[in-house]
């Protein structure tokens, strides 16, 4: 932000400006880490065709990984007011079973 700005506005425009500067910057971050998700699972889909129980095991991680990235962007676009996801799984591509995971990692045993 300029220094300009910051000299002719009130304090709350500065802060408001600041809180929306953060938000936009969070968007950014949020929407490559999807993007990085649905990537690796797209790498992983292309090099094992046909995976065997074993790789299995990896791709559901990838998925669940992809599903929380999905999440955190989503719950950082409401923030931002906005709402609707239909054009968000359109233009990243999402595959639905990534949709249906769409929820926070949990790291606790206990919880899965």
């Amino acid at each position: 932000m300029s220094r300009d700005f910051r000299l002719d506005r009130v304090p709350v425009d500065v802060l408001a400006y600041e809180l929306a500067e953060e938000r936009a910057t969070a968007l950014g971050r949020m929407g490559r880490a999807l993007e990085q998700a649905l990537a690796k699972l797209r790498e992983f889909d292309a090099a094992n065709p046909r995976a065997e129980a074993a790789a299995q095991q990896a791709r559901r991680m990838l998925v669940r990984q992809a599903g929380h990235a999905l999440w955190m962007f989503v719950v950082q676009r409401e923030a931002c007011g906005l709402r609707n996801n239909r054009l968000l799984m359109r233009d990243y591509n999402v595959p639905g079973e990534v949709q249906q995971c769409m929820a926070p990692l949990l790291t606790s045993t206990k919880a899965r």
